[in-house]
């Protein structure tokens, strides 16, 4: 019994009811690989090794860590401070503003009148020479090591035991530019960058207020990457805020390049169907939901930003349905449902007809399917299978190779295909017209996650009714909504706000008239919604 009892808890079968509320409130690490990774933190702090208060010790590190021998971006400039003081200055050519360099950093340091006596040189010149807006002195030498590689210059002096860490970064990166999936008739047109910086300045433009912070940490990875979190500090939830923390710090890994890692690894349904967090290239919609209390996260190199938590009807939404008018944005919101609906269960509900219920067909439907399939050889379940395989062949070919050529790709595809389908006697048109309607509908899905997971489940219900008919298709979707009922995104169930029944800003599927309010939706338990 006990084997049994493990399975039912494990399965999650056990649970009491709980009320609403965000879940996730542990704190800490399992205790072997919470051990594990102490004992290797642990391990890095006793190395950790201080600046030496020497320039040819300096420079004798930095060409060992950065391997100057083979690597030609390391740049050693040696200098005199002020005529007197023996200087070393190193960064990264490339990474950064070599004007700033030359002018504001060697330039006022060569040319610098020093007072007699200084009793601290490091901090003199940090106070009066160094013309650099963000400049502070350290001593660790790791530190002072991972702000090279990050773009900025570090000069030691002779005699002092720190180094001056000069922001003066300015590699090249892309600018602002438009969105390119998640494009609108009307509202802002820009789309968040791969510079960081770029990016929070974007959320700063539209969240002008004093509880708006952006803590930025270390990623967890060995390439150093920098990660954001954003959120307004006066309505965030404290808990929610606290489990995105302690999920991102618990991240150790060799390398982070994309948002999408960082989601994979962060989220704890693994194999969930449905994605966890959602993803947005805009600005606005990010500001959007900071104003609401969510919490945003950035990484260095990825347009993509994180909002956290999710539920399907943030996953179903558009950033333009709050810039239209509300008839508009309701019809198109209706279509958006719509589409989603018939993209689900049109090809297993079609297949449950012509199969098991052919009595619920009119005659003239029934000879027109029967009419349509005199040639085709194979069975209309596996003829279904293979139609919504080809349809996902055509939709990632039409992804994968370039701009306009992609476009052409899956029209002319669809239509040759199709056409030749036909002709083989390997597809029949009604068939061919039910997959283009439920591939018309996936694409109304705003979120491209979403669209993917749909895909299966299309499949999923196709299988079912081919095997039980309306029955299996029943039971089929009822399990599926069953367990889109037990999803969580940190700790926020997926079906809110009708499962459990909470507050929010506005009809869901029925856009509603815009009105002004001053409380935000309480999916996360704000402090205003407390």
């Amino acid at each position: 019994m006990r084997f049994w009892d493990r399975l039912f808890d494990m399965l999650g079968f056990g649970n009491r009811p709980a009320p609403f509320e965000l879940l996730e409130t542990e704190t800490g690490m399992p205790h072997f690989f919470g051990d594990l990774r102490r004992a290797r933190q642990s391990a890095k702090k006793e190395d950790k090794r201080k600046v030496p208060d020497r320039i040819a010790a300096c420079e004798k590190l930095a060409r060992g860590d950065f391997r100057s021998d083979i690597n030609p971006d390391l740049i050693l400039r040696r200098f005199i401070l002020g005529g007197r003081v023996n200087a070393l200055c190193v960064y990264m050519t490339g990474m950064v503003n070599e004007r700033i360099v030359n002018d504001f950093v060697l330039h006022d340091a060569m040319h610098a009148v020093l007072p007699e006596k200084t009793p601290d040189m490091l901090a003199y010149a940090l106070e009066n020479i160094f013309a650099v807006g963000d400049a502070v002195a350290e001593a660790d030498w790791d530190k002072v090591r991972e702000s090279v590689l990050c773009g900025k210059c570090a000069v030691f002096l002779d005699g002092a035991a720190q180094a001056a860490v000069l922001d003066v970064r300015g590699y090249e990166h892309r600018g602002v530019d438009v969105a390119q999936n998640e494009k609108v008739v009307r509202g802002p047109q820009e789309g968040f960058s791969e510079n960081l910086r770029t990016n929070i300045t974007l959320l700063r433009r539209l969240i002008r207020t004093e509880d708006f912070v952006c803590q930025l940490r270390n990623a967890g990875a060995q390439n150093n990457i920098k990660t954001a979190i954003a959120y307004r500090e006066s309505i965030a939830n404290q808990t929610l805020l606290a489990e995105v923390k302690k999920r991102l710090a618990a991240i150790d890994t060799d390398a982070m390049l994309c948002i999408g890692t960082m989601e994979q690894i962060t989220e704890r349904r693994k194999i969930s169907l449905f994605p966890q967090v959602l993803s947005t290239e805009r600005p606005d919609r990010a500001a959007a939901y900071i104003m609401q209390g969510y919490i945003v996260v950035l990484l260095e190199g990825s347009p993509f930003v994180n909002i956290m938590p999710t539920t399907l009807f943030a996953l179903m939404s558009s950033a333009e349905d709050d810039y239209m008018r509300a008839p508009q944005g309701t019809l198109v919101r209706f279509v958006r449902f719509l589409g989603a609906f018939v993209s689900l269960i049109l090809p297993g509900y079609f297949i449950a007809l012509a199969l098991h219920h052919q009595g619920l067909l009119s005659s003239e439907a029934l000879n027109t399917i029967i009419y349509s399939r005199r040639m085709v050889y194979s069975s209309i379940g596996a003829e279904m299978v293979f139609l919504l395989l080809v349809f996902q062949l055509i939709r990632e070919a039409g992804l994968r190779v370039p701009g306009s050529i992609g476009q052409a790709i899956g029209i002319i595809g669809g239509l040759v295909l199709g056409q030749a389908a036909i002709a083989a006697n390997m597809a029949s048109a009604v068939l061919l017209t039910i997959v283009a309607l439920s591939g018309l509908g996936n694409f109304c899905i705003p979120d491209y996650q979403l669209q993917i997971s749909t895909s299966y489940l299309r499949l999923l219900f196709v299988i079912a009714a081919w095997l039980g008919g309306l029955l299996a298709l029943t039971v089929a979707l009822l399990i599926i909504i069953g367990y889109t009922a037990t999803v969580k995104s940190y700790g926020v169930p997926f079906l809110t706000p009708f499962s459990p029944k909470t507050f929010a800003k506005g009809p869901l599927i029925r856009r509603g008239v815009i009105k002004q309010h001053h409380r935000a939706t309480d999916y996360t338990n704000t402090v205003q919604g407390k």
